[in-house]
């Protein structure tokens, strides 16, 4: 008698096992749908989220930029890393992680039609 109930018990565990894990999988597969993987080459430009939010300019108080730019891609390092190099006058270089990055669109008037 108790060795049955133990066996049922055994059972409705691994039930309730199989059913965590299809539930996870069926969560992670919605989640990564939605995920879009940024992935920059040498060479490519990105625009960089101005950090920490204290050095934002306080002249403009909420209408600050939050993004500077653009940046040239030196290298891609591992683990989401790129070493950036900044264009113009003045020539620093850093590296950071790919989540405070984003691609370079140039605007209409930095266009050149020829």
């Amino acid at each position: 008698m108790m060795l049955d109930e133990l066996v049922n018990l055994d059972e409705e565990r691994l039930l309730v096992l199989d059913t965590l894990t299809r539930q996870k999988d069926r969560i992670a597969r919605a989640y990564n749908k939605k995920v879009r993987v940024k992935s920059f080459m040498p060479g490519d430009y990105v625009w960089k989220v101005i950090l920490p939010v204290d050095k934002k300019d306080k002249r403009y108080g909420k209408w600050a930029p939050n993004w500077e730019g653009p940046f040239k891609v030196e290298t891609v390092l591992h683990g989401n890393a790129y070493s950036i190099k900044e264009l113009g006058g003045r020539t620093r270089q850093m590296t950071i992680n790919d989540k405070y990055l984003k691609a370079y669109k140039p605007m209409l008037h930095e266009v050149n039609i020829e």
